[in-house]
């Protein structure tokens, strides 16, 4: 005789990180029964409310990165497909054009906006980077006449008013993004035609780039920061580079334009004081690093050293400047100051941001002021010992100081 055999029905077997909350949920609830801080009708209780809060562990980031990509080719795919036939689209198809793609990608957005959230977000900051190009393909469609600073300003206009309809996080980073940019842009426009335009630029550049940085270390919207902590990460150093190696070059002279204006000089004063105190308003923590920045943007064009030369084809010598020792000395302790404000407001992010410009600025005063004084292998083997026990010691001092922070921000 044949029993019939008894199917048992295994549940799907949960995954890592839900093996793990619920571990940690029974470690405590074990933990306060033993205290006597529950009964055991409670903890049932809290069990099976806990049990009714799970849900499927979804793969966050892996969508979000699918989402990124997807964007990025899709409008990568519609800017390559309308460039390719552009030449052959009369004036009034191209209008067309352009204004189907602001409607395609925000009225997807908005059909998809219930069921999916994310593709809702990801079509929205489409159609708001297509209002960029919208606007610029405009301008070249009908010959307007040429003031680029004005279309970063309509498309910053365009991001902030999806900022105030959406409420979302990729409006309000292009908003805060495209409102700097307009400012360096316009101003750059205006005082282009005399010297030292370049200075009072670079100076703005540093203020917003250490306003990027600083201002958003501890905001709850984690892409925001992100987003701005890396364009501040890639502006600073790139301002600090021009003011530090251009500086005021006594041997250039002046234009038939002449110096840059005290009008737009004092325009340049009252733009950082704005920044400033939009900062301080933002983050109250962030006015260290603002007046970091501002002492470096003044101090560096002047942090140098003349060099006079007479080459072999001229009879009369030539003087030139050079960043000198203190301008070294400058980022140097500002880097260092960083690192001590990132711990003081546990900010992991300053910290290893810190670090890392110690480092860069120790390799360009080796690379700039040294290397070429010594022998080619010498030099090749103190920077080998450089690498090696530099890395080592700023690697340790970046972890114990990373360690000590508690609660800091990634």
């Amino acid at each position: 005789m044949i029993l019939p055999q008894r199917i048992i029905r295994f549940p799907p077997a949960p995954n890592s990180t839900t093996v793990f909350q619920m571990d940690n949920a029974e470690r405590f609830l074990a933990r306060w029964q033993t205290a006597g801080l529950l009964d055991e009708n409670t903890a049932a209780a809290i069990r099976a409310y806990e049990a009714a809060q799970e849900k499927p562990a979804g793969r966050q980031w892996q969508v979000l990165l699918a989402l990124i990509l997807g964007a990025i080719l899709l409008g990568a795919g519609v800017l390559l497909l309308v460039a390719a036939h552009w030449d052959n689209v009369s004036p009034l198809r191209r209008l067309a054009l352009v204004l189907f793609m602001l409607v395609f990608f925000h009225g997807l957005a908005l059909l998809t906006g219930e069921r999916f959230s994310g593709f809702a977000t990801a079509m929205h900051a489409l159609g708001t980077v297509s209002a960029g190009a919208a606007i610029a393909l405009v301008g070249q469609i009908f010959n307007m006449q040429e003031h680029w600073p004005a279309a970063i300003l309509l498309w910053a206009l365009c991001a902030a008013a999806g900022w105030f309809l959406l409420r979302d996080q990729f409006q309000q980073t292009l908003t805060l993004l495209l409102i700097p940019a307009w400012i360096v842009c316009e101003f750059s426009f205006r005082i282009d035609p005399y010297t030292g335009a370049g200075i009072y630029v670079a100076r703005l550049v540093c203020l917003i780039a250490a306003f990027f940085l600083s201002a958003f270390v501890h905001a709850r919207q984690r892409a925001v920061f992100g987003i701005l902590f890396g364009v501040g990460a890639l502006l600073l150093p790139s301002a600090i580079g021009y003011l530090a190696e251009e500086g005021f070059q006594p041997f250039y002279g002046l234009n038939h334009w002449g110096f840059v204006p005290f009008f737009w000089r004092f325009a340049t004063i009252v733009f950082i004081a704005c920044i400033a105190a939009i900062s301080v308003f933002t983050e109250r923590r962030s006015a260290v690093p603002i007046a970091i920045a501002i002492v470096l943007a003044y101090a560096l064009p002047w942090a140098r050293t003349p060099i006079t030369q007479t080459p072999d084809f001229r009879s009369t010598p030539y003087t030139y400047t050079e960043p000198s020792l203190l301008a070294y000395a400058l980022v140097a302790a500002a880097s260092v100051a960083l690192v001590v404000w990132g711990v003081r407001i546990a900010s992991k992010a300053l910290v290893n941001y810190g670090i890392a410009a110690f480092a860069a600025s120790v390799m360009w005063f080796y690379f700039s002021d040294i290397l070429g004084k010594l022998d080619r292998s010498i030099g090749l083997i103190l920077l080998g010992v450089l690498f090696l026990a530099g890395g080592w010691a700023l690697e340790r001092t970046r972890r114990k100081l990373v360690a000590n922070i508690s609660g800091g921000q990634l």
